[in-house]
């Protein structure tokens, strides 16, 4: 029942419009009734040859109950979908903002393409909850209330049968699909996450799929969840068809028993078929009822892994109001590792990076590189020690406020499925179109970017997939540069670079800080004499420290990487 009350919490700001749509609801199955009432009373009393006149009330009353049937379902379908997707926008964009606000290392144990049902399918699917689950309840009370008032006015026992068997098909049918319904909508729910993901893994790795031989195999799996899904979809078919049949039982028997009082009462015999009818059209109100539990199962399963979600405490924002005086930038014995059962990735480091310094942190594979940078961006926070911005502990900060400081060249940069021009505008959607060739041009891809059809305006692909990785390197880079922030941090920037290429970016970076502080994390060894200081990690911990001719001439593990690499690059 928690998630039930805070689904209803969305529909708060739209509660008035929401009576509107059951008010609406009532209207049609009210205009249905007059209109079947209308009809069968207009038949019957012309079977008696009265004169014309006096059948004009009645002609009236059906042309108006088809035209108020006419127009409130039109409405009522209307207004109940647009309050719909006005609360569904309301949800997406809740959702959203709680997943911006938690740091992708809180959400490092959901899988992309769950993450994806969560954002989309199950948000989509709540509009069901306030389409079929809220509305149709509130219009089956306004018209078991209508019909008794109606009834009641021929004689009370009519009024009372009605309502007996209207509650009692309400409830078996609503009672019988809780009960039936209690874990499959659930299950449904699961079920089609687990057939997302299999979607979405497929997808992302079609090429390894295709390469290894493994299409049959990964065919299976997507084909086996696909058949989990479409089993429950069967199943909850199957108890929507029972249901139904029932509510249909429970509607001819309540029709047959209005009819058989009418009779027994002696109550005129022009009524006889009006009244069966219009017990007949009153029940159309129970129509949804059937689904509304099905429906609410699903829906409050699919709340419930949206809430798991925006239940995660975010990482520590620091006050809003806070700013730093300056972005100089430098850590204290930091410290970290994922889990308190896990082995340091990071401990005992400490640097400054002054305004328009240049630090470079080498190392290993696996020395922990990466990991300061997740760090720094306020992806994650240290176990130990601080990040110090403009002298204060960097959690003082916003991390909106704090990422404002650095550029961020990631390892594997993400490119979105737009043209390289908003691709760059990213970093600063008011760049002009120099300064934005400008940061092009210092990254060595404008050249590029001037050779394609559409120069600026070609299409990327989805995370950049029509380009190379050394392109989406270079874009990545000038994306950097163009936010023209006071700290670059650039994580392996020329991974996907051949050496010439790699050092002719690197110079036209340097080039380009005009005061900018640079941290620079990498392998590459390339170029590095050009830096201030240069911090080697081995294993999480500083091994080396200081210029690129000192640690030369140390024979270190900085010596034997360099060697390394020149016998790479000779061969």
């Amino acid at each position: 029942m928690k998630n039930f009350r805070r689904l209803l919490t969305f529909v708060r700001p739209v509660r008035r419009s929401m009576l509107g749509v059951a008010g609406l609801g009532f209207t049609t199955v009210a205009g249905n009734v007059a209109l079947l009432f209308g009809a069968a009373l207009l038949i019957a009393r012309s079977a008696l040859h009265p004169a014309v006149m006096a059948l004009m009330s009645l002609v009236g009353l059906v042309r108006l109950a088809s035209l108020t049937r006419a127009g409130s379902r039109y409405l009522e379908r209307y207004l109940s979908h647009d309050v719909t997707f006005r609360v569904l926008g309301e949800v997406q964009v809740w959702f959203y903002r709680a997943l911006e606000r938690l740091a992708p290392g809180r959400l490092s144990g959901y899988h992309s393409g769950e993450l994806f049902t969560r954002l989309a399918v199950d948000v989509e699917s709540l509009k069901d909850f306030y389409l079929r689950v809220v509305a149709p309840p509130l219009t089956a009370v306004l018209v078991l209330a209508g019909m008794f008032v109606f009834l009641a006015a021929f004689r009370m026992d009519l009024a009372l049968t009605f309502a007996g068997f209207f509650l009692a098909a309400a409830a078996l049918v609503s009672l019988a699909g809780f009960f039936l319904n209690r874990t499959l909508g659930a299950r449904l729910v699961r079920a089609r996450a687990r057939l997302n993901t299999r979607l979405v893994d497929s997808l992302q790795g079609l090429r390894e799929i295709v390469a290894f031989g493994r299409t049959d195999e990964q065919l299976n799996l997507v084909l086996g969840a696909q058949s989990d899904y479409v089993n429950l979809q069967g199943r909850s078919a199957s108890l929507l068809g029972l249901a139904n049949a029932t509510l249909g039982l429970m509607t001819n028997l309540a029709m047959l028993l209005v009819l058989w009082l009418s009779i027994y009462r002696y109550l005129p015999g022009v009524y006889l078929g009006a009244l069966a009818l219009a017990t007949l059209a009153a029940f159309e109100a129970l129509g949804p009822l059937p689904q509304v539990f099905q429906y609410l199962e699903q829906n409050l399963a699919a709340a419930g892994r949206l809430f798991a979600v925006t239940d995660l405490e975010p990482e520590d924002r620091g006050p809003d109001q806070a700013e730093p005086e300056t972005c100089l930038l430098a850590a204290v014995d930091l410290g970290f590792r994922y889990g308190p059962a896990q082995p340091w990735v990071l401990r005992h480091l400490g640097f400054t990076l002054p305004p328009g310094g240049r630090l470079a942190v080498v190392g290993p594979s696996g020395a922990g590189k990466s990991t300061l940078v997740k760090l720094l961006a306020r992806l994650a926070d240290p176990e130990t020690g601080v990040i110090r911005l403009g002298g204060r502990d960097i959690r003082d900060y916003a991390p909106e406020t704090a990422r404002r400081c650095l550029a961020l060249v990631d390892q594997k940069p993400y490119l979105f499925g737009a043209s390289i021009r908003e691709n760059l505008l990213l970093a600063r959607p008011r760049a002009t179109e120099e300064e934005m060739e400008r940061a092009a041009r210092e990254a060595g891809v404008h050249d590029f970017v001037r050779g394609l059809p559409d120069g600026y305006d070609t299409f990327a692909g989805e995370g950049g997939f029509k380009l190379s990785g050394g392109q989406r390197q270079r874009l990545a880079i000038a994306r950097a540069l163009l936010k023209n922030a006071p700290v670059l941090v650039l994580d392996e920037p020329v991974s996907g670079l051949d050496a010439p290429t790699a050092r002719a970016v690197m110079a036209a970076v340097l080039a380009s800080l005009a005061g900018r502080s640079l941290l620079l994390i990498t392998h590459h060894l390339a170029g590095l004499d050009a830096m201030d200081e240069i911090i080697v990690l081995d294993r999480g911990e500083v091994v080396e420290r200081g210029r690129h001719d000192v640690l030369l001439a140390r024979g270190g593990l900085y010596r034997r990487m360099w060697e390394m690499q020149q016998q790479a690059l000779s061969a």
